[in-house]
């Protein structure tokens, strides 16, 4: 009998596990995929799409292409989750394995904030991006917010990136004088780990007028005085609200006992990815390994259970522990990408260095997505940058 491993959710930890194994074994392996869409989308793709810099369907990649030995893949939604047993329910069926990863990711709840979905936007689902693509062009004077309305949300980088971009997208039609931007995030820099990286950022938006309000979440909106209200009691006045929603542990990852609640991100070892099931990990956003919310962390995190997989089916040594280190790009605007080299758990705190935005970075991110595609689907990346 081949060993099954079933793979709960096809993101960036989900595909780079799969594509891991399947290089490994080959035939000789039972990696059953689910995911209840048909589709990956890079995170920073919904960017693209929201400033009209590529169409959507040029942002996807169905996962029908994907075509490696040893894989199926099943686009369908999953019910319960036993971990004891290694078992889930799916709407296509059940399915037990020797090894169970769990790789849902984090859940958008934009409910969690009163007035959000009546009031406001959201940009980090495509459809939201999509809608707020549609809703852009009809913003032509006001105040404009970037609001984080939870504290742990994915991408840390993406609400200086929404403004950055946003400017220009207002600058090129000719609106950025009779409008405002302001970003509203919990912490106190852009981005904490890194001084370096926060300095520049926080550079780029005093020399295009935006504002920076920190150590605040976006708790409610009132929609009819087109408010939106502040941790503090604070308010500020919207025309457009660009908002990052609540996140939250899968519902089905709750009930399943792997997470204590909707806000618990599911405990692991930090070291391996093990949770206190044996045979059952959790990678990416939905752990508590205490490393951001983002692809390059899920990756790396996939890495490592794919090691440990392959160890103990060929008996080698165990792999190294899981540093929790990673790069994110960084959308300056301008047309330019700077970088941010993080590492969250080798030392006493995490610490991070910068890359000034250039031209080579651009590039670099653009390999970055194309590399990853062709790696998990075999394929290069499609579709051409459509310029405002």
């Amino acid at each position: 009998m081949k060993t099954r491993v079933v793979v709960l959710g096809a993101g960036f930890g989900g595909l780079e596990l799969t594509t891991i194994l399947s290089d490994a074994f080959g035939d000789a392996i039972d990696i059953v995929l689910i995911d209840k869409d048909d589709a990956f989308v890079f995170g920073f793709s919904k960017l693209d799409v929201m400033f009209q810099r590529k169409v959507p369907a040029d942002v996807r990649h169905p996962y029908r292409d994907i075509v490696k030995p040893g894989v199926r893949f099943l686009q369908s939604t999953v019910r319960s989750i036993d971990p004891v047993a290694r078992r889930v329910v799916t709407d296509a069926g059940a399915f037990e394995g020797e090894v169970l990863v769990v790789a849902l990711g984090a859940d958008l709840d934009p409910g969690a904030t009163p007035g959000l979905v009546e009031g406001g936007n959201e940009f980090y689902s495509v459809a939201g991006a999509i809608a707020l693509r549609d809703a852009l062009p009809h913003f032509e004077r006001g105040a404009a917010i970037v609001g984080v309305t939870g504290k742990s949300f994915k991408c840390p980088p993406a609400p200086s990136e929404a403004a950055l971009l946003l400017h220009d997208y207002l600058t090129v039609r000719g609106r950025r004088e009779a409008t405002e931007i302001s970003v509203v995030m919990p912490f106190g820099t852009p981005i904490p780990p890194s001084p370096d990286t926060s300095r520049a950022i926080l550079a780029a938006f005093a020399e295009r007028g935006i504002r920076f309000v920190q150590d605040s979440l976006v708790k409610a909106l009132d929609p009819a005085r087109k408010l939106a209200v502040l941790s503090d009691g604070t308010e500020m006045p919207y025309a457009l609200f660009l908002g990052v929603p609540v996140h939250r542990v899968p519902a089905v990852v709750v009930e399943s006992g792997l997470a204590a609640d909707a806000y618990g991100w599911v405990p692991v070892n930090k070291k391996t990815l093990e949770t206190t099931f044996p045979g059952v990990y959790a990678v990416g956003d939905v752990n508590g390994v205490g490393t951001p919310k983002a692809g390059v962390f899920a990756e790396g995190a996939a890495r490592v259970v794919a090691a440990a997989i392959v160890a103990q089916l060929r008996g080698g040594p165990s792999p190294e522990a899981y540093k929790g280190a990673g790069s994110c790009y960084v959308e300056f605007g301008h047309d330019q990408v700077g970088r941010v080299d993080v590492d969250f758990l080798s030392g006493p705190k995490p610490t991070g260095t910068f890359q000034e935005p250039s031209d080579a970075l651009v590039a670099e991110k653009a390999n970055f997505g194309s590399s990853r595609v062709q790696r998990w689907f075999g394929q290069p990346s499609r579709g051409s940058t459509i310029r405002p």
